[in-house]
């Protein structure tokens, strides 16, 4: 059961779920600032746009749906319509002309985010090597590196000029674009958002091309051996075995576990996914295109720290350390700002750097390993699905406050920061102190050893 081959295919297709993840949130972000200009949108709307995003409150709702379904019908099933409802909420922000239709094409495409996630991490965690699960929850997360990476890049390229700072390169491509569908009167507001409009059309060819490849995937070996045990036994309602979740005290203590290190590090991660080039513009005074390259070059730190730190490490080496390593780095990040000012150049990157550091080798990561080993088969999707429900869910409403401390300038910035810094705090006191002894352990051995014959 545990010695599956060629798990590394199956990685890369299901990751794309990964990248379109974290594009959607970093999509919105780089073009938040040329939404708000084109629809006059206040620090109210860019709240609820968060809110019910990829990044908030839209995805918990996707997951806790997802995470069932892929339980009750099979990871495959996911993968075989999920794609298609991304594509129909990219569809929808690409023709935005209003905030209702915007804050509707973020709702679908977090809906389908969130359904994806806890489908994809559990797949690929049942199809992979017992010495190379890490390695492969590594690869998912390096997929959610790329994605920003590129786009923030295309955000550059496309990005219109602020206050006599030059364009991107790739400028002149959007205002061609923009003529053919506004005309040559079109409002400078107008022609500026089509660069945010043409970074979503990216993310729409992307989900076609997932779609294409997920709906060919193999199901689960580890998902039908569950369903084959269960169907030799009395087969428990749809409530009975999902109040199991929440009765059984392993899985209680576990999600108590999670939820410490995952919602504490995501309120931080949720507001840099989505507002960091904003705050980069308003707060530290950056232009569009310079604020889309510091994240750009993060993103890029992001994806190299990944791939040969937590990739190469985490099967290999004291978990606890790496994790402690990871997010005290992150740590360090805030405390320069807030030391040495988000106006100071120099702070700027060196948080730039070091915030890349720790995404690296972030909580998420973390997290995305622990939860697909520290829960039984059965109803190991659905686990996931209600803990990327608690914390996602709650990040939204964390959103709505962080915008009202920030406020519109960023003058609440120094404020948010040790906010910042305290949430970190607690994720590394938890994580460090409470890390899962489970590598090198198949799933089956994991689950024997913290449930026995209680599942």
């Amino acid at each position: 059961m545990e010695h599956k081959k060629g798990s590394l295919k199956s990685t890369i297709i299901v990751s794309l779920t990964n990248y379109l993840d974290a594009g959607a949130i970093v999509a919105g972000a780089s073009g938040l600032t040329l939404w708000q200009n084109y629809l006059g949108l206040t620090a109210g709307n860019l709240g609820w746009l968060n809110a019910i995003s990829a990044n908030c409150f839209g995805a918990a709702i996707g997951a806790i749906i997802g995470g069932f379904l892929a339980d009750k019908y099979g990871r495959k099933t996911i993968y075989t319509y999920n794609m298609l409802v991304y594509m129909l909420g990219v569809a929808i922000i690409m023709f935005t002309v209003s905030f209702p239709m915007l804050l509707l094409g973020f709702l679908i495409t977090g809906i389908s985010v969130g359904a994806g996630v806890p489908a994809s991490w559990t797949y690929i965690s049942e199809n992979s090597e017992v010495g190379n699960r890490g390695r492969n929850i590594g690869i998912s997360q390096f997929a959610w590196g790329v994605g920003p990476a590129i786009i923030l890049i295309l955000g550059m390229l496309l990005a219109p000029g602020k206050d006599g700072e030059s364009a991107g390169v790739l400028f002149g491509f959007v205002e061609k674009i923009a003529a053919i569908f506004l005309g040559d009167n079109a409002s400078v507001a107008a022609v500026n958002v089509f660069s945010s409009r043409i970074i979503f059309g990216s993310l729409f060819i992307v989900a076609f091309v997932a779609w294409l490849f997920q709906r060919k995937l193999d199901e689960s070996k580890d998902w039908e051996a569950a369903k084959l045990a269960e169907s030799k036994e009395k087969q428990p309602s749809v409530f009975a075995s999902f109040g199991k979740l929440f009765t059984n005290k392993v899985n209680v203590r576990t999600m108590i576990f999670l939820a410490g290190i995952y919602l504490t590090w995501n309120f931080v991660a949720s507001v840099m996914g989505f507002f960091q080039p904003h705050i980069y513009e308003t707060a530290g005074g950056l232009s569009n295109g310079q604020a889309n390259m510091l994240s750009a070059i993060q993103w890029l730190i992001i994806v190299a720290v990944t791939y040969f730190g937590f990739s190469m490490l985490v099967d290999k080496v004291n978990q606890r350390w790496l994790y402690f390593f990871g997010t005290g780095i992150g740590i360090v990040a805030w405390l320069i700002l807030i030391f040495v000012g988000i106006k100071d150049h120099f702070a700027l990157w060196v948080f730039t750097i070091l915030w890349g550091i720790q995404g690296g080798m972030s909580v998420q990561a973390f997290y995305a390993l622990w939860a697909s080993e520290l829960f039984p088969a059965k109803y190991r999707a659905a686990a996931q699905g209600v803990m990327f429900f608690i914390v996602r869910g709650a990040s939204a409403l964390w959103g709505l406050a962080f915008v009202n401390i920030y406020g519109s300038d960023g003058e609440g910035f120094t404020l948010a920061a040790y906010l910042m810094v305290g949430l970190l705090l607690i994720a590394l006191i938890i994580g460090t102190i409470w890390t899962p002894k489970t590598r090198g352990k198949t799933l089956q051995q994991i689950t024997d050893e913290r449930y026995g014959d209680d599942i």
